[in-house]
């Protein structure tokens, strides 16, 4: 029996990592870059709740995956969350050293001086996740299509439930985050 498909085939792991032309200077619209901005920015209470609308996946670029991931890491501990503390986690992981640790460096200080009011945060949050949602029905598409190239018959109706119930749950968690699943 053949496994079934995942949601995002083929160099799901290579997505993750980041790539030279991830790190750019060019976040004066990107959502996900003031949506960061906003949340170095905001005060526990908002970032704690930021933290707990949003998923790393939700993220697009491997560079804002990783910045939310150290962030909401910090703010579930409690700890300050800024710009400094950030760089100094990313300094404890072993994420700042040589080059890519340079560039890293560079970014965090052009997001945090994006301009993002913190007070917007719960509205760059719901954007982010809109664009991730978005983004998972083209995801759901790939994998109908592969799953119609490569699946055997009798695993075809499954693979496209499964994809099915993962979108529902990603539209349920959406309306929520806009109050419109009460």
């Amino acid at each position: 029996m053949t496994a079934a498909l995942e949601l995002v085939p083929d160099g799901a792991d290579v997505a993750d990592q980041i790539q030279v032309g991830d790190i750019d200077t060019n976040t004066h619209t990107d959502v996900e870059a003031l949506c960061l901005c906003a949340l170095l920015w905001a005060p526990n209470e908002a970032a704690a709740r930021a933290v707990a609308a949003l998923e790393t996946a939700d993220f697009e670029r491997p560079i804002h995956r990783e910045l939310f991931s150290v962030i909401s890491r910090l703010v579930r501990a409690g700890k300050p969350h800024g710009t400094t503390m950030v760089a100094a986690e990313l300094e404890r992981i072993g994420n700042l050293a040589g080059h890519h640790g340079a560039e890293r460096s560079r970014y965090l200080a052009n997001i945090t001086t994006r301009g993002a009011d913190h007070v917007a945060l719960d509205h760059y949050a719901r954007t982010v996740v809109s664009q991730a949602y978005r983004r998972s029905f083209r995801a759901a598409a790939q994998s109908l299509a592969q799953a119609a190239e490569q699946l055997p018959e009798d695993q075809l109706f499954e693979h496209m439930v499964a994809v099915g119930r993962r979108q529902r749950a990603a539209t349920h968690r959406l309306n929520r985050l806009r109050g419109e699943d009460q």
